[in-house]
């Protein structure tokens, strides 16, 4: 592994430790971005399920966006894992941006999954 590996899986686990500890049973919602797409997950740690999910790879995304590697993309993809979280019954979520710092596109879509409803 690289050095700059090194540093992005120390970073993702000093994160996700910290959220472990902050968590207080909620689940998580969690982001991963490529160079050309970005998704999003609401997990329940506690049973290892999946409850929601979302990404600009999504047909009726894929469809209205221009590309998925963009801030629009971004806000559109928080919105709809929002929309489709509040209808798995959850409201109250914790933001894992994984090695990301929150800037451009992660802030896009956490901004956009508050206005859809999450509290985080």
């Amino acid at each position: 592994m690289s050095a700059k590996q090194d540093l992005a899986t120390r970073r993702r686990m000093r994160l996700r430790y910290q959220l472990r500890q902050k968590a207080y049973g909620r689940p998580r919602l969690s982001v991963f971005r490529s160079g050309k797409n970005i998704h999003a997950q609401i997990i329940d740690d506690t049973h290892g399920r999946t409850l929601a999910a979302a990404s600009s790879l999504d047909k009726d995304l894929k469809a209205v966006l221009k590309t998925g590697a963009d801030r629009a993309a971004a806000a559109a993809v928080g919105k709809l894992v929002a929309e489709r979280a509040v209808a798995a019954g959850v409201k109250q979520v914790i933001f894992d941006r994984g090695a990301y710092i929150y800037h451009g596109r992660v802030k896009a879509l956490a901004e956009a999954a508050r206005e859809g409803g999450l509290d985080f």
